[in-house]
């Protein structure tokens, strides 16, 4: 299997997507699965590969420079080929925005590369004597791939099938119709039968049309994404497509987020030594400036400052829990919108000792806050899946999330006397929110109950082999799909 990513962890990182580039193919490895990924040239990607040779040319084509392809191993040891072409990729910083977070204005020929490169691979076009039996694309930035396999003049039986995922619908790859030709598409693909998506061309639409079969991440997305709003306009084709889209829940990296392992908690604990958690907050407290107050509450979060995160229910619930009395501290962690961040530093300035922000990303501090605080906080408009609430609970820490996407699947609510380990409510409002905080202020201060919470969140089994399982499962429907239809 061919896994096309634009990112992977550690390596390079902006979002959860790095993440399940590393996680889930390491997970499909350990189930017999010959698996490889395949990587734009990013300067990060290039000196953190070992064994690297070169193993192709790739020749110019349409709008793209001739480019080598290089094969080597991922930290992990995940077996990767990886697309060197220095005029597209060899750029310092974010690999989709330049320093101003202006999109690469080449963005189309980046990413059209990758496609095209998948589509090489899995029709042995390259001559490399390994060919997958199945292509999987992440996201718009490998939309294109399922278009140049079904598009190209190659005999099925001669190329691999094509699995799509899609990880958040509301980035599609949006751009004018005019770069058809550069990309090596024929004008008759631009339509609603095609890429063609309200005036522009889609490279997501692409992916979401052209594939063998699609992915998302959670169930619940799954079914979300097939109406308004979170269909983003592709509602129709999504529920055309029904019947081969399966949402299957992301896991987590269960090493690396291990409570009894953590090298950057200040005291590691289990289900069974949970007072040991204090010291983390106390730890916590200290790190971030916190007054050291044993009977206070403390909240947390570790998000980017969207609206999508719900970051402004949290902004303005938080000087109405102040009123109320609360005896509540917050720690807050992550960068994005400027009028978000601003309103976090100005809530910190207001409420000293009591509030804490700590803006950009910091990966210790990450798990010191899961490990320390009392409750996440994660009241998202729209999560596809989310992993911080699934970190939280193996932490020992109850979430308290809206009811959407991935957070409805992972989150049993307190009101389960088995399996209840968080807080879920509904309404996209700032009142819902401190309610919902106030009820887990309520639980926390009854001892026996707030650890109830807490062990059965550690009970939670979110680590990448049931998953992988099912990913399986989808690989080989579309490959027996793909037979049946030679």
């Amino acid at each position: 299997m061919l896994f096309a990513t634009s990112e992977v962890a550690p390596l390079v990182k902006t979002g959860g997507l790095a993440d399940v580039s590393a996680s889930l193919p390491a997970a499909l490895a350990g189930l017999g699965v010959d698996v490889r990924l395949l990587l734009p040239g990013y300067p990060a990607i290039i000196a953190g590969m070992r064994e690297r040779s070169g193993v192709a040319s790739i020749a110019a084509h349409a709008g793209f420079p001739a480019a080598k392809l290089l094969a080597g191993a991922l930290p992990g040891n995940l077996r990767c080929f990886v697309i060197d072409c220095p005029a597209l990729y060899d750029r310092v910083g974010n690999p989709y925005t330049d320093s101003s977070g202006a999109d690469w204005s080449d963005n189309p020929l980046r990413f059209g590369l990758l496609g095209w490169t998948g589509a090489l691979l899995a029709r042995d076009a390259l001559a490399l004597g390994w060919q997958p039996d199945v292509v999987h694309g992440n996201d718009w930035q490998t939309g294109l791939m399922p278009a140049y396999l079904a598009l190209q003049a190659v005999p099925r039986a001669a190329r691999a099938a094509s699995v799509f995922t899609v990880h958040n619908l509301a980035f599609g790859g949006n751009f004018e119709p005019g770069l058809l030709p550069q990309l090596g598409l024929p004008r008759s693909s631009f339509g609603i039968d095609g890429l063609e998506y309200y005036g522009r061309l889609s490279f997501l639409k692409s992916g979401l049309y052209y594939a063998d079969r699609l992915t998302t991440v959670s169930p619940t997305y799954a079914q979300e994404i097939q109406r308004e709003p979170l269909g983003f306009g592709l509602q129709g084709l999504l529920a055309v497509r029904a019947q081969r889209l399966d949402g299957i829940l992301n896991g987590i990296d269960e090493a690396t987020w291990n409570p009894q392992s953590d090298p950057h908690l200040a005291a590691r604990f289990d289900a069974a030594k949970l007072d040991t958690r204090a010291r983390n907050r106390q730890a916590l407290r200290a790190r971030m400036g916190l007054a050291d107050e044993p009977d206070a509450m403390l909240l947390g979060l570790v998000s980017r400052f969207t609206e999508q995160k719900g970051i402004d229910l949290i902004l303005d619930a938080w000087p109405q829990l102040m009123q109320r009395g609360h005896r509540l501290q917050l720690a807050m962690l992550g960068s994005g919108d400027p009028a978000l961040t601003l309103r976090a530093h100005d809530l910190v300035r207001r409420h000293p000792r009591q509030v804490a922000f700590a803006e950009g990303f910091d990966e210790p501090l990450s798990h010191l806050i899961e490990g320390g605080i009392d409750a996440f906080l994660m009241p998202s408009r729209f999560e596809p899946c989310g992993l911080n609430q699934m970190y939280s609970q193996r932490y020992g820490t109850p979430p308290i999330v809206r009811a959407t996407g991935g957070l409805a699947d992972s989150v049993t609510d307190a009101a389960d006397p088995v399996d209840g380990a968080g807080f879920v409510f509904t309404q996209e409002t700032p009142a819902a929110l401190s309610a919902t905080i106030e009820r887990a202020l309520a639980a926390w201060r009854d001892p026996a109950r707030w650890r109830a919470l807490q062990q059965a969140g550690m009970r939670r089994e979110f680590g990448w082999r049931a998953s992988a399982r099912r990913y399986l499962d989808v690989y080989q429907r579309a490959m027996a799909e793909a037979a049946a239809a030679r």
